[in-house]
């Protein structure tokens, strides 16, 4: 791995992109199955009907920022393609992003290779944005988020979270873990926070902490300055994105954009738990009960998660986005997408080998998504009534989540990324005391002393020994004569 550095690895995977690219256009002239996903022809003619000024949304089925739309518009003039190549960009620079992350807490440089291959040649990742999905650039934001936090820009992170939720609602899960973690023992308002590095924390666990001592601390220091600069910020943002589109697509844009992701019901089948109860009263009206009843397991289990693991950020909403996933409602596969971005920043502190545990795990995710795609495929294409086994399917598919789920947290290494403000100014106090008394000792030896003037420095010793260590500097005590 020494011979292949992080340069290699991203052009490497840049050219087998273009590469998928090319040969989706001709899978898609040739072939009766395409290769494009069919939301990329959604998302082309969206911005089809943007270019020559209509609303995006008289394509039916468009239900996403307008921004979405607009950085499309080059379909029209450009290339159809140009869509699958901007993806396939941001894709790379997630790459690139998880490597950057690695390397500011100190990770070794094979570790960040290893990490980095874990994203960029994962099935489910170098297929997702070559297909022509979006979610690669929803990847490409939450990292660039986690990179400005990591170095201490408050304003900047308040500006891409707010404008990431406005283009995809579901980061606004993150936004707890967040404002916990500029925690203000970490976030000075008067100078930057202080990373843990990896090697600092390699085989330490953290003090623990009680969800409600960190409820209890939220609330108690919750109006900190960096806290109300990120959320005054980003929601500003937000609704500022948010009303000016309003304004220029009215209610329209609203409830697709927005509210439509708040109340899906989905009839049709997927990975969900929900789905077989939605099909069988699709069309009913729902009562508020059973939308609670549905709703509150997603609601406790992000709760827990977040005051369990908040202070370690990446850890925590990787987890978060693996349980609102494996909850939600509706699931089908580019929501992986969302959970594979974030795994990288987690594998150098795992304690999982690949050898035994971390094959099983791979092979029961793989092996119970198989399981509930044979029956899909029995149910779509052959058209046998197979609704209860897909139900089954999809319970197996939560239970294996879950259980991976565990897995990690069990295997995981806690580590707080920033130092706390009274760890590093006590490291900082001893280091400048340290030193300070060297220059001292240095300058005492290098000067001619009376034999008085030796007892003086003795008691320097003797107070340095107190707050330090004992006689740090060997020095050897003669007479005067000596020192001439």
């Amino acid at each position: 791995m020494a011979s292949l550095d992080i340069r290699s690895l991203l052009v490497f995977s840049a050219i087998f992109r273009v590469i998928l690219i090319v040969y989706g256009e001709w899978q898609d002239a040739h072939m009766e199955v395409r290769y494009t996903d069919v939301d990329y022809l959604v998302f082309s003619d969206a911005a089809a009907l943007m270019a020559v000024g209509d609303s995006p949304y008289k394509r039916t089925t468009y239900r996403y920022s307008p921004l979405l739309a607009f950085l499309l518009i080059p379909n029209s003039y450009i290339h159809r393609s140009w869509g699958k190549f901007l993806f396939s960009a941001s894709d790379i620079l997630v790459g690139y992003f998880i490597y950057y992350i690695l390397k500011l807490r100190k990770v070794p440089e094979n570790m960040c290779n290893y990490s980095v291959m874990a994203w960029l040649f994962n099935p489910f990742t170098f297929t997702i944005g070559t297909r022509g999905n979006c979610e690669p650039i929803v990847c490409a934001l939450i990292l660039w988020i986690v990179i400005c936090l990591l170095k201490g820009n408050v304003l900047q992170s308040a500006f891409w979270y707010g404008l990431v939720v406005h283009f995809r609602i579901y980061p606004i899960i993150y936004s707890i873990p967040i404002i916990l973690v500029l925690d203000p023992n970490f976030f000075p308002s008067d100078q930057k926070p202080v990373l843990r590095n990896w090697s600092a924390v390699k085989g330490e666990r953290p003090k623990a902490r009680s969800g409600w001592h960190n409820l209890h601390y939220l609330f108690k220091s919750i109006f900190t300055w960096n806290r109300l600069i990120f959320g005054l910020v980003s929601g500003l943002v937000f609704l500022f994105c948010t009303g000016l589109f309003y304004c220029l697509y009215e209610w329209e844009f609203l409830h697709e954009a927005m509210l439509y992701h708040l109340t899906r019901t989905d009839p049709r089948h997927n990975f969900s738990i929900y789905f077989y109860h939605i099909y069988l009263h699709y069309g009913h009206d729902t009562s508020v009960v059973e939308k609670l009843i549905s709703f509150l397991p997603q609601f406790l289990v992000q709760l827990v998660l977040i005051f369990c693991f908040a202070q370690d950020l990446p850890f925590c909403i990787f987890v978060q986005t693996v349980a609102f996933v494996a909850f939600n409602k509706v699931i089908t596969a580019q929501y992986f997408v969302w959970f594979f971005c974030l795994l990288p920043l987690i594998l150098p502190w795992s304690k999982m080998k690949l050898r035994w545990d971390g094959l099983s795990c791979i092979l029961l995710w793989i092996g119970a998504q198989t399981h509930w795609l044979m029956w899909g495929y029995l149910l779509e294409f052959k058209g046998k009534n197979v609704f209860l086994q897909l139900w089954a399917a999809s319970l197996l598919f939560l239970a294996a989540n879950i259980y991976i789920l565990v897995m990690i947290i069990r295997n995981h290494k806690y580590a707080s990324v920033f130092k706390a403000l009274e760890y590093a100014n006590s490291k900082k106090a001893a280091k400048l005391e340290i030193v300070g008394n060297r220059a001292v000792a240095e300058y005492i030896i290098s000067s001619r002393i009376t034999e008085i003037q030796i007892l003086r420095v003795k008691k320097l010793i003797g107070s340095m020994a107190k707050t330090c260590i004992s006689n740090p500097f060997r020095l050897q005590f003669h007479t005067a004569a000596t020192f001439s």
